[in-house]
């Protein structure tokens, strides 16, 4: 999400007149159920929805005779989505697929915390941020499998580059987080729009929501809040109560931090190349539709253990919006697992030895830590290090690498 901005201009307070209507989300908002089958027949027309499928799915058939392999994959896709006609139903057959990509693709998926939160009451979920898609996705999966409501999604516009990918976000429950507003007015127009729509979906839906923590993956493996995003969120509530203290409009929202830690980050060689250009003072320009291909390959590739852990709701005691930021850090690092990878990691920096702790590091552990790390570039392993290694230091108060 777009870090609101310092400008005193841009302050993030306005006048009740300014507020859109509640009702008034159609353009940022997920598909409702009355969407769905029109959603589902676009896809089915869309040619190059169908030809991503092929390319994953019938890979050899689509570089032979890629006309027959997109009439299978149309025909194939028509019959999946044939008996699909509301968002539960989409996400009903798409968990099937979370299923099979959790059994491939990571090694354990465990969840802690969520047994202490009131199964009737909606929350505003605030994550780290490591994956584009799986972040929020584990965290459906983990509330879908305990009879809870699923989210719904903050996701940035910069990641909707594609009619399609536009079409599925909104179908599982994405609201779209517009970062491309340019201009001061613009900009305000665009929080005061999403601050409006996360306190309705909480407040008067009572229907949970998921945001990162910060704009962007942390890639480097530090995890902070930006208490811009906090403030971001107390919009709504003061301009419906210009005197509304900060402690009732966090009290309202139900913020509860999430951690989520992966063993291995498919995504990690990709976000060593960006790390290292930015350090060089090299601009880093992303391929066409990166991001995309960030999320193909972070759903597809190896993860070994995944830990998905829910806090504690925050209580409203926070009297200013940085305390706030700083009790979601301290949650949010404290749940933080730390897997072999992490320490192993450290250990290869030779900083703070003292902090690997090899107690319960097999050589099972190793022997998988060292053959993933073979496959690095010799120029890209210190940032390829710094993301596991990162971790450790922070939960310890140490400066990141």
């Amino acid at each position: 999400m777009n870090q609101p901005s310092d400008d005193p201009e841009i302050e993030m307070t306005a006048s009740p007149d300014a507020l859109p209507p509640v009702d008034d989300f159609e353009a940022i908002r997920p598909y409702n159920d009355d969407e769905v089958v029109d959603t589902l027949a676009r896809l089915v027309r869309n040619d190059e929805f169908i030809d991503t499928i092929t390319r994953y799915r019938l890979p050899k058939l689509a570089r032979v005779a890629p006309r027959v392999a997109r009439a299978l994959a149309r025909h194939g896709l028509r019959r999946a989505v044939r008996n699909i006609h509301t968002v539960s139903d989409f996400q009903n057959h798409i968990s099937h697929y979370m299923a099979r990509m959790i059994q491939n693709t990571t090694n354990t998926f465990s969840v802690e915390g969520l047994e202490h939160l009131d199964q009737q009451k909606a929350y505003l979920f605030i994550g780290n941020h490591r994956d584009i898609a799986l972040d929020p996705a584990f965290v459906n999966y983990a509330l879908y499998h305990s009879g809870r409501s699923t989210v719904r999604i903050a996701i940035g516009d910069n990641l909707l580059q594609k009619p399609y990918v536009t079409d599925l976000m909104r179908l599982n429950k994405s609201f779209i987080v517009p970062r491309s507003a340019r201009g001061k007015r613009a900009m305000l127009a665009a929080y005061q729009q999403l601050s409006n729509y996360i306190r309705h979906s909480i407040v008067d839906d009572n229907h949970p929501i998921w945001l990162a923590q910060r704009e962007g993956r942390a890639k480097n493996g530090v995890d902070r809040t930006d208490s811009a995003i906090i403030k971001m969120l107390g919009m709504a509530r003061r301009m419906k109560d210009k005197d509304a203290s900060v402690n009732d409009t966090i009290a309202e929202l139900r913020i509860v931090p999430v951690s989520i830690s992966y063993e291995f980050d498919p995504c990690d060689q990709q976000k060593a190349r960006e790390l290292k250009a930015r350090h060089d003072g090299t601009a880093y320009e992303k391929i066409a539709y990166e991001d995309i291909l960030s999320i193909a390959a972070g759903i597809t590739g190896h993860k070994g253990r995944v830990r998905l852990v829910f806090g504690t709701p925050l209580t409203g005691d926070q009297d200013n919006y940085d305390s706030a930021a700083q009790e979601i850090d301290r949650q949010v690092l404290n749940n933080y697992t730390l897997f072999p990878s992490h320490y192993l990691a450290l250990e290869a920096t030779g900083h703070a030895p003292e902090l690997v702790d090899v107690n319960n590091i097999t050589p099972a552990d190793r022997q998988a830590f060292n053959k993933r790390l073979e496959q690095v570039p010799e120029d890209l392993r210190p940032w390829w290090l710094c993301q596991y290694a990162n971790p450790v230091l922070n939960r310890a108060g140490r400066d990141p690498l």
